[in-house]
């Protein structure tokens, strides 16, 4: 079988074995069993109540009622700084009396809201760097709606080189460090395309990308499951409405895990009569945004022509795009079990970018390779190699596994080339507290 057959076939016959599973009917799951005796049959009348709420959409992964955003989510102090039609920029106040002098902005997905990377005290990338003496800053995209469905890759990609420029003024520093983080890095690259082919790539100290496939070959189970005629449904259906509903993104990304994020609720909800669990990160999984139907429209072309990888095939902001002419220092984080962005396409950017690489593969999936503390996980490692062949398992026969995760490893790497640690800066209130306001727009 072809490699796109072969996944097809795992996917649809995974999904049916996933469904017809025992446990996932009340007669032939013990623990459903044993509660209904015990409870005299209430766990499924609860249960029943639950399906009809939530049908015709997927039962409930979290427990939405303990989290607010601002409350006790996006805690990290910081006050925005700019503010566009496109994105609120956070700037977060230092927490040690000296910084390092480069500072560090966070262009985050597009996909749902910047705050995973700030999602609560002591599991907060932001929080965590800057007690480090890092400078962060944090773009907040706006949730675009009909209006801003023009919106395209150019608007992004323009609006990372906006925030870039905002932040080299505010520290008075003329480079800035970029991470790029899953949709953020798609976005990220094209920037960095431009700016080397306008040869302004002197305004970039060093580039991150975090769970980011710019080499779109045999990106997964999705990318199997897509074709032209798929795609271009896709297209017209959010050139229509104007954009792409999060909701509906959200749902595609489950069923590429059931186990996990469908038949899991369905014995816990509807079997069990149980409310779903309180956890961070699925209440921010759930809490989605829209994707503007010209971004849209461009990241369905990227996926399908691959044209990240091959020089001058992508055109940004006028010019074209060829990472081999990044040739700045890049660090490469993927997860070992991402069923979004599989790790080797995220490893291939090592063969894409022009600087010298560092690769890091950490020990978990799509979102828990960002929220992955150094603390409160015996069990997190990370695996990291000092060459980076062609072949992803080429790598990984030679790649060394470290105890803890790799934000120690980033903000090390980061410091070598963030200058001297200079006086902490005093925040000037330009506008709202972090987290801004864009990250409460439904």
């Amino acid at each position: 079988m072809s490699w796109r057959a072969e996944r097809q076939a795992r996917f649809a016959a995974g999904n049916v074995l996933d469904a017809i599973a025992p446990t996932n009917f009340p007669w032939s799951n013990p623990t459903v069993i044993k509660a209904s005796v015990d409870q005299g049959g209430a766990n499924l009348v609860r249960g029943a109540r639950r399906f009809v709420r939530d049908f015709p959409g997927l039962p409930e992964a979290v427990d939405t009622s303990g989290f607010a955003v601002g409350e006790n989510l996006a805690l990290t102090p910081g006050t925005v700084v700019a503010r566009t039609e496109v994105f609120e920029l956070i700037q977060y106040a230092p927490q040690t009396e000296q910084v390092r002098a480069i500072p560090l902005l966070f262009a985050p997905p597009t996909i749902n809201k910047f705050y995973v990377l700030d999602l609560a005290p002591e599991r907060s990338l932001v929080e965590w760097l800057v007690r480090q003496g890092q400078q962060v800053f944090v773009i907040s995209w706006r949730n675009p709606d009909v209006e801003q469905g023009h919106f395209d890759l150019d608007t992004y990609a323009s609006a990372v080189l906006e925030a870039r420029d905002a932040v080299a003024c505010i520290t008075g520093q003329p480079s800035v460090h970029l991470n790029g983080a899953c949709s953020g890095g798609i976005i990220s690259a094209g920037a960095l395309g431009h700016l080397a082919a306008d040869g302004r790539l002197g305004e970039i100290a060093s580039v991150s990308f975090m769970v980011a496939a710019l080499d779109n070959e045999r990106a997964g189970t999705t990318s199997a499951l897509v074709n032209r005629e798929l795609a271009a449904a896709a297209a017209a259906d959010s050139a229509r409405r104007g954009y792409l509903d999060g909701r509906a993104l959200a749902g595609v990304f489950a069923w590429m895990r059931p186990n996990d994020m469908v038949w899991n609720y369905v014995v816990n909800n509807y079997l069990l009569g149980k409310e779903p669990p309180a956890f961070d990160v699925l209440f921010w999984n759930q809490d989605t945004v829209r994707m503007a139907a010209g971004l849209h429209r461009d990241f369905i072309k990227i996926g399908l022509e691959n044209s990240l990888a091959a020089a001058d095939a992508l055109e940004v902001l006028g010019t074209p795009v060829d990472l081999g002419a990044v040739d700045v220092d890049s660090y490469i984080v993927a997860g070992s079990t991402d069923h979004i962005i599989p790790w080797e396409n995220a490893y291939r950017s090592t063969q894409l970018l022009g600087g010298s690489t560092r690769f890091v593969l950490s020990t978990s999936g799509h979102i828990q390779a960002l929220v992955n503390p150094p603390t409160g996980n015996s069990r997190a490692s990370y695996r990291i190699a000092d060459k980076h062949p062609g072949a992803p398992d080429a790598w990984l026969d030679q790649a060394g596994t470290l105890p803890g995760n790799w934000w120690t490893d980033y903000d090390q790497w980061l410091a070598a080339r963030s200058g001297e640690l200079v006086p902490a800066p005093k925040i000037t209130k330009r506008g709202a507290n972090a987290p801004g306001s864009y990250v409460h727009a439904r």
